[in-house]
């Protein structure tokens, strides 16, 4: 291992933790992200800080949990001032950047208030989660103005696929047999390849990027973090042939659900259960048209990641860099009577998880599995200190993967904790809550998961008894003791958040030895509560005493 170091930190959008070949799905061959397990860790209790992508990615971009950097819900800006994954790593001479989505909402208003020009270098990185943003796409281009124009639109209109919106007329939709032009965004047109070909689609156009971005820093001799972030298997559910006849109705696994599910469910279940996309993926016409293609997406991206190996293989860079791949999420696809992703089933909240560390230390367990909790906000204080960077716990509120990836599990975390605020949805209006009130937290120890939500019975699972997650306990008196322990642990952290994150404990503790000898507020000057010289005097003598036992007197 050489000592310049390199982080590929790889993101996958909406993929559920089992559709890998690793990871046991029956059907699906991803040999080339097995190929990174078969060299790391792959850790298969990973959980995300909220199921949905925005609050997700900025918990996997702070280091933090919702309930700490505040942006709640995709669209809700991560604010001014809350230190990112770029800042910590900028400190150590690394240079970060973004190929591929975020779903970052700069705070331009915090930054007007403070006099921050959004297009100045402070301003760019403090809109694009401190990273540079080499490319930045989030992979939704309607017409509508959406989020007009991206780079990929340009590439496109150079290559030959012209059109006023090329994302929309070409990568997002379907072509039928006689030449058709098929919507894309429905699901009925999910067996259609979309109408680009593969080398010209999304998946191999940012891997390519993020090679052209390691060819530069490389050139350069810099210390990198790639941030290459997929905008898939997220919907819409289209991919290019061969891919989107690859798999077909047999491969579709059944799906995980169970009737009594529909019978009496918990309110926030059911009001999810009525959503147009859990209509739909209720069915198995759409489950058997919308998979196979889902699985085309996964497989395309493998495909490309083999590229991506491959090309770090030539260049020698797998013996310096950590690579980690992930998502930011799950998706349904139909189980528990549910599409999308925004309860707290673990084919939501759980996610793949692989991490190969290229030190010594990790030989260990190469190519090993890890049932430890781990949570998204882990991977920042993991990068920053393969990096070699201070620890900063007081910012900081995920643990370092390094003593599990070097085989070590002392006074590991006890619980996984996921948030998700309804307030925006449907749900709330099916339930009059009050905006305030729409906040649902998910905790588990890996034997129990509590889902719990104000003015709401709670949802719970014994996960060791069913793992498929199809009998809520939440009301089942035999359960009362499990769902009050939880409740407890969820009270707990729910009180300790790093909201202190400008000073380290440090600066806290610092005068702690002198305050066992005399008030350290008598160098400065400070007296409080003296009543005469005498007392004052006894101070300053404790002090002189202290200070002629220190080292260097």
């Amino acid at each position: 291992m050489t000592d310049r170091r390199n982080v590929l930190f790889i993101m996958c959008d909406q993929l559920r933790f089992d559709y890998l070949s690793c990871a046991g799905h029956k059907s699906l061959k991803t040999p080339n992200i097995d190929r990174l397990a078969s060299r790391g860790v792959r850790f298969t209790n990973a959980y995300v800080q909220s199921t949905v992508c925005g609050p997700s990615r900025m918990s996997a971009y702070t280091g933090r949990y919702v309930r700490s950097h505040g942006s709640t819900q995709n669209g809700v800006p991560l604010r001014v001032g809350e230190p990112t994954l770029g800042d910590h790593l900028r400190e150590v001479g690394v240079r970060s950047a973004l190929i591929g989505k975020t779903h970052m909402a700069a705070d331009e208003k915090g930054m007007e208030r403070l006099g921050i020009d959004k297009t100045s270098i402070i301003g760019v990185r403090v809109a694009e989660c401190g990273f540079e943003p080499f490319e930045r796409d989030d992979g939704l281009h309607p017409s509508s103005g959406y989020d007009p124009d991206p780079a990929y639109d340009t590439y496109l209109r150079q290559h030959g696929f012209d059109a006023d919106n090329p994302w929309e007329h070409w990568a997002n939709s379907g072509e039928g047999e006689n030449g058709e032009n098929f919507n894309g965004w429905l699901l009925v047109h999910s067996d259609k390849p979309a109408r680009i070909p593969d080398e010209h689609s999304e998946t191999p156009y940012m891997t390519r990027r993020a090679m052209r971005f390691i060819e530069e820093a490389e050139a350069k001799g810099e210390a990198w973090c790639a941030h290459l972030s997929y905008i898939k298997p997220h919907w819409p559910y289209i991919v290019p042939a061969p891919y989107h006849d690859m798999y077909g109705k047999a491969d579709v696994q059944p799906p995980v659900r169970s009737e009594a599910e529909r019978l009496s469910p918990n309110p926030i279940f059911e009001a999810f259960q009525q959503e147009r996309y859990s209509r739909n993926f209720s069915r198995d016409a759409v489950r058997d048209t919308v998979i196979p293609c889902y699985m085309g997406l996964i497989k395309q991206i493998d495909d490309h990641l083999g590229t991506l190996f491959d090309f770090l293989e030539e260049r020698g860079l797998f013996n310096s860099t950590m690579i980690v791949f992930t998502s930011d999420h799950g998706d349904y696809l139909g189980d528990h009577w549910l599409g999308e992703k925004y309860m707290f089933h673990d084919v939501a909240a759980k996610v793949p998880m692989i991490v190969y560390d290229p030190r010594p230390q990790a030989d260990v367990t190469r190519g090993t599995t890890s049932d430890a909790l781990v949570e998204m906000i882990d991977l920042a204080p993991t990068f920053l200190d393969f990096f070699g960077g201070k620890a900063k716990p007081h910012i900081l509120e995920g643990r370092s993967l390094s003593p599990l990836l070097a085989g070590e599990r002392k006074n590991w975390r006890s619980h996984a904790v996921s948030e998700y605020d309804y307030g925006g949805d449907a749900a709330r209006l099916k339930l009059a809550m009050p905006v305030s009130d729409c906040k649902l937290y998910m905790i588990t120890d890996g034997s129990f998961k509590l889902i719990h939500g104000e003015g709401l019975a709670p949802i719970f699972f014994d996960l060791r008894n069913d793992p498929d997650e199809l009998c809520d306990l939440g009301t089942d008196a035999a359960a009362t003791a499990d769902i009050e322990r939880l409740r407890q642990a969820l009270f707990r952290w729910l009180a300790a958040p790093n909201n202190r994150i400008t000073v380290p404990d440090e600066w806290l503790t610092e005068s702690d030895d002198k305050m066992l000898h005399f008030d350290p507020l008598i160098g400065p000057g400070v007296l409080i509560g003296y009543w005469d010289e005498a007392e004052l005097a006894e101070q300053h003598e404790a002090r002189r005493e202290w200070l002629s036992k220190q080292p260097g007197k």
